[in-house]
């Protein structure tokens, strides 16, 4: 498994972790946003965590039948783990704001579903994914994320979630921002408003 310190460093060289006012996807407001866009804009380097978080997969999950990413940020996570593993990977897509299968992708009934993002920050988009597999009759048996950054306050998912990486980064309702958060000009990087 690859250690915190060489994790981190290359974060930090593919420009993948930033620094400033954020606004995530959830609607909370963080000092810090990890932006795994940039990770993966770095095949070579994406593959060495990519291989570290397949590793963790495969001793925490038996039988996957198929992987479920939602787009945009667990598309190239998703193939990568799934290309892997060998295991089947398709992706849900936001049509009107609600995420969907398109593209000729179904789930099929009684199968065992592992979804995979980027970043948990509350796990919102996660929990969006499996109730496109409960609608197929299925069986979501897991959640992975190349960053695991979410809080016991602020997520929403009860199970447990494999992560390469474990972040701890704070997190802010607007109303309750700290002063030196304040006095920084906001970014959305996010694509839930998109």
């Amino acid at each position: 498994m690859l250690s915190l310190k060489k994790s981190l460093d290359i974060l930090k060289k593919t420009d993948a972790l930033l620094e400033g006012h954020f606004v995530l996807s959830s609607g909370l407001h963080s000092s810090k946003y990890i932006q795994c866009a940039k990770l993966l804009s770095h095949p070579y380097k994406a593959d060495i965590i990519c291989k570290s978080l397949a590793k963790k997969i495969k001793n925490e999950f038996k039988n996957i039948d198929l992987i479920l990413a939602p787009a945009m940020g667990g598309i190239i996570v998703g193939y990568e783990i799934g290309k892997l593993l060998k295991i089947e990977t398709i992706f849900c897509e936001r049509v009107k704001g609600k995420f969907t299968l398109r593209r000729g992708f179904s789930i099929k009934k009684n199968s065992r579903v592992l979804i995979i993002e980027d970043v948990i920050t509350t796990g919102k988009s996660s929990l969006e994914c499996v109730r496109l597999i409960k609608k197929a009759k299925a069986k979501t048996i897991g959640f992975a994320s190349i960053i695991n950054r979410s809080t016991k306050k602020t997520l929403k998912i009860k199970t447990k979630i494999v992560s390469h990486l474990k972040i701890n980064v704070p997190a802010y309702k607007k109303n309750q921002l700290p002063q030196s958060l304040k006095k920084i000009p906001i970014s959305r990087p996010g694509s839930r408003f998109i």
